[in-house]
């Protein structure tokens, strides 16, 4: 890291320090349990209900984001597996249990109007200015193919018509079977299938699950993410798609993980406060606090998903930024047609669900 970084990331530091200060009025000296302050001088006391998938990446929130939280405003945050039911329930405006829970792109532009806004010095300046007032705790994934490097000694797939082909590439295939995951199913079929990228939208179903049909009986479904690590690991699958981070989790636990980047998909994803929130000024603050550069430089490091602010960047060691999912290296990854999406959620996924049936 270069001099001029390093006296930036003093100066920020002394800038988030004076937030925090704002952030917890008559907080100095006091217990974990005072109520403080955020930007706009509203106590926050009490906890977050956050609800989001679980495993190596809330970890990684904790102790980006988190702990320090609770330190600086006495205010928990709280971590809880998120349920469909919950979260589709308060996108559509009604009572729930969450403060903030994760959705996709696809999700702030059907509900934005059951949503809270967040200030702009909050906002995330890498994401598409439909999705920057809504997302807290934004972070770009990549859902790609990967395998652990000795399973293909020569070489592993190098596209998704080489993950169709298990003659070529023999093995089991780890791919998503909860009926609300279908990720990027029906994308990767396609191009498996000859449909070139830019013509994918809008998508034909038909042909997509014909093709996945073709490969049902080589495929290992798995119920949530973590899972991949283990049907990697135990050799019940060769390779996996899915978010890129289980396979970062894989690599910090000792690994050799391959990821095929070439038509990888990149996709915004994030966090909302929906208008219906329990304690929507604490969770107001934390969006605050989860904007400040260095906390998500730590998030970023620890799980190669890619920042939603540029400045970031500037807190990454050169060979971090290189393997994050919207590294400038990447220029052979994909990006959903967020809006269509959108627009055919119900479709998605009542045709999932009826290809996962069989």
């Amino acid at each position: 890291m270069t001099s001029t970084i390093r006296i930036r990331r003093l100066a920020t530091s002394g800038l988030a320090l004076a937030a925090v200060a704002a952030l917890a009025v008559g907080c100095a000296g006091s217990g974990g349990d005072t109520p403080s302050g955020d930007a706009s001088g509203a106590e926050i006391s009490g906890s977050v209900i956050w609800a989001d998938y679980g495993g190596p990446t809330n970890e990684s929130r904790q102790i980006a984001y988190f702990d320090g939280f609770y330190d600086e405003t006495g205010v928990e945050v709280v971590s809880t597996s998120i349920e469909d039911a919950i979260y589709n329930a308060m996108l559509a405006g009604d009572e729930g249990d969450y403060d903030v829970f994760q959705v996709a792109a696809a999700d702030v532009l059907s509900y934005g109007d059951n949503l809270v806004e967040i200030p702009a010095d909050s906002q995330g300046d890498l994401l598409d200015p439909s999705l920057q007032p809504y997302f807290v705790g934004g972070f770009f994934i990549g859902i790609a193919q990967g395998w652990l490097t000795e399973t293909y000694p020569n070489g592993g797939p190098t596209d998704w018509a080489d993950f169709f082909d298990t003659e070529k590439f023999p093995g089991k295939r780890a791919w998503p079977g909860a009926p609300g995951s279908y990720d990027q199913s029906f994308e990767i079929a396609l191009l498996a299938d000859g449909v070139a990228p830019e013509d994918l939208y809008p998508l034909d179903f038909e042909r997509a699950r014909a093709k996945l049909d073709e490969l049902r009986g080589d495929m290992v479904f798995y119920q949530s993410y973590p899972e991949v690590q283990q049907l990697l690991t135990s050799g019940s699958a060769a390779i996996a798609v899915t978010v890129t981070g289980q396979y970062t989790a894989l690599e910090r636990a000792g690994e050799d993980v391959t990821i095929q980047w070439n038509q990888a998909f990149v996709n915004p994803n994030g966090f909302v406060i929906p208008k219906n929130a329990s304690n929507t000024d604490a969770a107001l603050a934390l969006a605050a606090w989860m904007r400040d550069p260095e906390n998500q430089a730590v998030f970023v490091e620890r799980t190669l998903y890619g920042p939603v602010n540029e400045d970031v960047f500037d807190y990454l060691d050169a060979d971090v930024a290189s393997k994050v999912a919207n590294s400038p290296d990447h220029d052979n990854v994909l990006y959903n047609d967020d809006q269509w999406r959108a627009d055919n959620t119900a479709d998605l996924v009542d045709n999932y669900t009826a290809w996962l049936a069989g």
